[in-house]
């Protein structure tokens, strides 16, 4: 009995110090840390998403989530370096180790995570794949696109979404694959291809850039794929990984506790649910084996946001594309966004 009670100890003293032992950080945050930045590849000029505004300075839904990353590495969300990088170009970069950190429009799918060998930490936007079409033109469904020429980007997943869906309903196309989003918009603005098939995010964006977009063209409301997008990151790094994924969760946890960037401060300190002053001040006790401080959920919300805050100023109401939240309401109002439990 005494034996057994002297093991029970000894395990629960090792599990102590490793949940608490900050050289548990991991080689990446190490890296980041050393270069006293965050390494964040995002989109090429994707207006909501990521572009950079009069002065120069990078703006947008993936951006802030790379800034809130900063936050919980470096305690500051201006400390990130932001490369823009193609749909083609962005694992390839991603794995070469030239980044930290994939904020970009990309899908989560079984292919990349088995195949390519990278890692998705969760999902920040729910979107899905359709067509952008002249407003003259007497298209109503991808159906009555038989036999079109269709405007598509290399390297999104786009391509394989057209083609399983047109070979399901037995239908022909023909692709004009393009390297970049300027290529692709130019072809189509060029009458070279009948339709743009992109996800509806993109070609909103599309007709928000282009002069007159809304008088000219139409985005079908039908929809061909689930477009899961979220941050990707090396399979090499777990504790890299897990500060990722947890920076996501906290964002959304913000937004449902009713955290915000004006009112975080005052919670801190008066905080009356036991939950809400964990999350706030004492979630950081276990984010120590991550080399995380211990205000790093707060000290996000402070200066980034929450979840709510940064999908409306940047692509939702107050931002240029004016996306509904959908899917992307949290879970007790319809929408997909849920955080697992932070004690």
């Amino acid at each position: 009995m005494i034996l057994r009670w002297m093991t029970v100890c000894l395990v629960s003293t090792l599990v102590s110090l490793l949940a608490y032992s900050p050289t548990l950080a991991g080689p990446t945050l190490d890296k980041v840390r050393s270069a006293g930045v965050v390494r964040c590849g995002v989109a090429e000029e994707m207006a909501g998403f990521a572009s950079k505004d009069g002065s120069g300075r990078w703006e947008g839904f993936t951006v802030d989530f790379c800034r809130a990353v900063a936050v919980a590495a470096l305690g500051d969300a201006e400390k990130v370096v932001f490369t823009p990088l193609t749909p083609a170009s962005r694992f390839p970069v991603l794995l070469s180790g030239k980044i930290d950190l994939l904020s970009h429009t990309a899908t989560l799918t079984f292919g990349r995570e088995a195949g390519i060998g990278v890692l998705f930490a969760g999902t920040y936007f729910f979107d899905g794949q359709t067509f952008m079409v002249p407003l003259k033109s007497k298209v109503k469904s991808f159906e009555d696109l038989k036999d079109a020429t269709i405007c598509v980007e290399k390297g999104t997943t786009h391509l394989p979404n057209l083609e399983n869906t047109f070979r399901s309903r037995k239908l022909t196309y023909k692709p004009l694959i393009l390297s970049s989003l300027p290529e692709l918009t130019k072809a189509f603005f060029a009458g070279q291809c009948q339709a743009y098939s992109a996800d509806r995010s993109q070609l909103k964006t599309t007709l928000l850039s282009t002069a007159g977009g809304a008088a000219k063209y139409r985005i079908l409301a039908e929809g061909i794929s689930k477009e899961p997008m979220g941050p990707a990151v090396r399979r090499d790094d777990d504790e890299w990984f897990t500060l990722v994924r947890w920076v996501l969760y906290a964002l959304i946890e913000a937004e449902e506790r009713g955290v915000t960037s004006k009112n975080v401060g005052t919670l801190r300190q008066k905080a009356d649910d036991p939950g809400l002053h964990w999350f706030l001040n004492s979630s950081g006790k276990l984010g120590k084996s991550l080399g995380i401080k211990p205000d790093w959920a707060a000290e996000i919300v402070a200066q980034v946001g929450n979840y709510g805050e940064i999908f409306e100023r940047n692509i939702g109401s107050q931002g240029p594309l004016k996306i509904e939240r959908g899917f992307n309401r949290l879970w007790m109002k319809g929408g997909l966004l849920y955080a697992p439990p932070f004690q």
